[in-house]
């Protein structure tokens, strides 16, 4: 009984090193939405600190609720993986119909007294969908037809819906990513990847082409290859926005200007509160800065994968595998877009971007990796 008792209380601990990674993390993206957005908030109400009142109440709003689930069993997930997914993509199909239209995006449902993207709940929808497919499919994984195609079958219809009706090509990238992470951790052979995947993509790649040139639709995303290639070649436009970022990063030095002090923020870079985010950060706190962010987040992945090695089944190794990576890409395309290392893509950097509906979503996700789902002797001492 002693003994069970003790294997019961080590199985309830938290991972308290990535709990106050979260913590700060989530801390200096509030400290920065602050700073980055007063002059927008100013300039559009009169009030410096209407973006960051919401997403400090937001943000404790998140840890109170993921306080919350991580009483609930992991397990029972995978119970309402098919509801979820279906939901997931009946919201999306909403949006076209009863979405708000934002900055000429038409992304969000309106619920009166606040809005919410519904992409953000179709990533974790996705992750735990796959998570429980992946699991019950397992012994079919080495087939490249019930092992590669089916699986990317169920994205089908998500991705259809994000890039046709939403134009959100961004999301159905990262949500190809995480899912064939996931693929892979669970046994789905590389070469697949490799052949039919490199195949798919160029073939994707070509359709979006025929869609920007021919129907026009989407075509902003070819200005935007063409501003990450030269963007001086067109300074007042496209290249705009990277030009000052890289300005605000170039400006910033080893230790920055100050905090608050950022010059680009003061609506040179457009909307400095959500994706450049980081810009001001690297203006303000200089290259150390910056350093201790990417370092949060390096410590965020290794914890997470820790949790995912730890796992007592495979449904609790790929929900925390995916919402590791989701978490992950994420934090590195946001920062490649704004040092200019590739195309802007409009992915928001996680805990620090303006966004309720991302923050809280992510807050809450993060619970299935902040709750160890084992604790065994050699994790315990890692703790």
């Amino acid at each position: 009984m002693q003994k069970e008792q003790i294997q019961k209380n080590k199985e309830k601990q938290f991972d308290f090193i990535l709990f106050i990674t979260v913590l700060v993390l989530l801390a200096i993206g509030i400290v920065m939405v602050l700073s980055a957005s007063s002059p927008t908030a100013l300039a559009e109400s009169g009030n410096s600190y209407s973006y960051v009142t919401r997403q400090a109440a937001l943000g404790l709003l998140g840890i109170i609720l993921m306080i919350i689930i991580s009483k609930i069993d992991y397990k029972i997930y995978s119970k309402f993986a098919v509801i979820g997914y279906i939901f997931s993509i009946i919201l999306l199909a909403a949006v076209p119909i009863i979405g708000t239209e934002v900055k000429g995006a038409k992304r969000w449902i309106d619920l009166g007294f606040t809005t919410f993207q519904p992409s953000e709940i179709a990533k974790i929808a996705l992750i735990i969908f796959y998570a429980y497919w992946l699991t019950k499919n397992k012994d079919k994984l080495k087939n490249i037809l019930t092992g590669f195609f089916i699986p990317f079958m169920y994205i089908a219809p998500i991705a259809i819906i994000l890039v046709i009706f939403q134009d959100h090509l961004s999301v159905t990238l990262i949500i190809i990513a995480v899912i064939s992470i996931m693929m892979l951790m669970a046994g789905t052979k590389l070469r697949y990847f490799l052949t039919c995947g490199t195949v798919g993509a160029l073939g994707a790649a070509g359709i979006l082409y025929y869609m920007a040139v021919v129907m026009q639709k989407g075509a902003y995303r070819l200005s935007r290859i063409t501003a990450f290639l030269d963007p001086w070649a067109d300074v007042k436009d496209s290249g705009w926005q990277i030009i000052q970022s890289l300005y605000a990063i170039g400006s910033g030095g080893l230790f920055g200007a100050g905090l608050g002090e950022s010059k680009q923020k003061f609506l040179y870079i457009p909307e400095p509160h959500n994706d450049f985010i980081f810009s001001v950060l690297a203006e303000e706190l200089g290259f150390i800065g910056c350093a201790v962010v990417i370092l949060l987040f390096a410590v965020f992945i290794w914890r997470g994968l820790l949790t995912a090695m730890k796992a007592p089944d495979m449904f609790g190794s790929l929900v925390a595998i995916g919402i590791t990576s989701l978490i992950g890409l994420q934090a590195i395309m946001n920062i490649a877009v704004v040092t200019s290392s590739m195309p802007n893509t409009g992915i928001p950097l996680p805990f620090f971007s303006y966004g309720g509906t991302s923050l809280v979503i992510l807050l809450c996700a993060v619970r299935c990796i902040i709750k160890h789902i084992k604790t065994d002797k050699k994790s315990i001492k890692l703790l």
